[in-house]
């Protein structure tokens, strides 16, 4: 990190500046109140929590509350706690002392060391140096983690040089007691030791680090942040009553509450290029089916609702059917590459990973047969809204005289326009793209019907070989 020449690096000079000390939950206060009252953004890149999640957040950070993230598999939770890094102060000084295992506060140091410095020594021979607030943040995910990792242990090669163990020489500071003055969040909480629960709950209530039965009054200035699943936060005996009664506020997240949030979040995320040598144009009905999907499986009762469903099952899922229709246009040499249904059938790779089977539910299907039918489900309902705005039966119509259409993820869409010499007016009015003009996107326009006509039961559908055949 590049420090300014201009900051203060003695002690003497630091009160010369004027500088003050503030608790880590008084600066992000502060901090926070400027923000609001300015105007500003509070929390860039989260969608669709303007008037659920973030109110709550704003008031627990007024309230100097610790704070539990209480929610599902990517619902933002690790991402609302790294935001909070940001109500820090870019700078914060520090006792600059060779050794410490903390960044003291320069008036108010917390250990045997910090205290007998600023006690024996001249302010003007005190150095001082400065912590950006990048570095002020420390998580850590509970499955593996040990009470040395975060709370602290007796070092065995202090104590063979001869420290005493009644004095915090001859320890080992973890993670939180090394966040003093910054935020340490714990990751699904739920699953950690009993005995680091404790450990947890010392400082939170204390503000004590208490290691192998050593107290050490340590006035630990830190923002504790939790995050956990409701299924087993909520699970008797998981999380011990003495740490839930000590955080001052449950944050309650969700899955995006409309489909066009979810599509926000997806592409927002994704962040995929359209343009370059292959560019790629994507229906909007496409990107309605890939959320619907998710939505489907949130709801699907073969799939374990306690753990949920991510939004990275949705980006995931919408970066392989670019890449699908991406690598047809390579191939076909076809610009724009546009993305339609047969591209779905690659979906088994990002999604399989990502979805959790109900046991109970689902003994009769196989993860993939699962996913189908819940790919089935998202182009039925996206399809039947369709029809039901643009009336798609005039082109249902079409399909219906005796059609037999072969498609795949590899077929060149001048196949498709082949199957149709003549395009409806409405064709471009319901599927907002100019499908009459573009062979490619026309072919996703027809794959979209013929599998909303499968999916209905209008038509029958046949596989073989990777290509599928639709007739009446």
């Amino acid at each position: 990190m590049t420090v300014h020449h201009d900051r203060p690096t003695t002690l003497q000079q630091l009160r010369e500046s004027g500088w003050k000390s503030r608790s880590v939950k008084q600066e992000i206060r502060d901090n926070f109140l400027k923000a609001l009252q300015t105007g500003q953004e509070l929390f860039p890149g989260i969608v669709g929590y303007e008037n659920t999640v973030i109110p709550e957040i704003n008031i627990a950070l007024l309230a100097g509350h610790d704070m539990l993230f209480l929610g599902e598999k990517g619902q933002a939770k690790s991402r609302l706690m790294r935001t909070l890094v940001r109500f820090l102060d870019e700078w914060v000084p520090y006792l600059d002392l060779p050794g410490c295992p903390v960044h003291e506060d320069p008036y108010r140091p917390i250990t045997r060391q910090g205290k007998s410095v600023l006690a024996e020594k001249q302010e003007d021979h005190i150095p001082i140096a400065w912590w950006h607030r990048s570095e002020r943040y420390a998580e850590r995910l509970a499955p593996g983690t040990k009470f040395a990792d975060i709370i602290g242990e007796i070092d065995p090669a202090k104590l063979a040089a001869g420290s005493s163990m009644s004095t915090e020489d001859a320890l080992h500071f973890g993670l939180i007691p090394r966040m003093h003055r910054g935020i340490f969040a714990m990751n699904e909480v739920p699953e950690l030791d009993e005995l680091i629960q404790v450990g947890l709950f010392n400082i939170l209530e204390e503000r004590d680090v208490q290691i192998r039965g050593y107290p050490i009054k340590f006035d630990l200035d830190v923002l504790v942040l939790f995050s956990a699943n409701p299924a087993t936060y909520n699970r008797s005996g998981k999380v011990i009553p003495q740490l839930k009664d000590r955080i001052g506020s449950l944050i309650q997240t969700h899955y995006p509450l409309e489909r066009s949030l979810g599509i926000e979040i997806m592409t927002q995320e994704a962040g995929i290029d359209l343009g370059g040598e292959y560019p790629v144009v994507v229906p909007y009905f496409m990107q309605e089916i890939i959320e619907q999907i998710s939505i489907c499986a949130r709801k699907s009762k073969y799939v374990d609702h306690a753990s949920g469903v991510s939004a990275r099952f949705s980006i995931a899922n919408y970066r392989t059917m670019v890449a699908s229709a991406r690598h047809r246009g390579v191939r076909l040499n076809e610009k724009p590459a546009v993305p339609r249904i047969s591209d779905l059938g690659h979906l088994p790779t990002s999604s399989l990973g990502k979805l959790e089977l109900d046991m109970m539910g689902s003994h009769q299907m196989n993860e993939k047969q699962v996913l189908e039918a819940i790919i089935a489900d998202a182009i039925k309902i996206v399809f039947e809204e369709y029809v039901d705005k643009h009336g798609l039966n005039e082109i249902a119509d079409i399909f219906s005289k005796g059609v037999k259409i072969e498609v795949g993820d590899m077929l060149p869409s001048a196949e498709y326009a082949k199957r149709l010499k003549r395009v409806p007016k409405i064709w471009d009015k319901a599927f907002e793209v100019n499908a009459s003009e573009n062979e490619a996107v026309r072919a996703s326009c027809i794959e979209f019907v013929l599998a909303g006509m499968w999916v209905t039961d209008r038509i029958s559908r046949g596989t073989k070989h990777g290509r599928i055949t639709y007739e009446t």
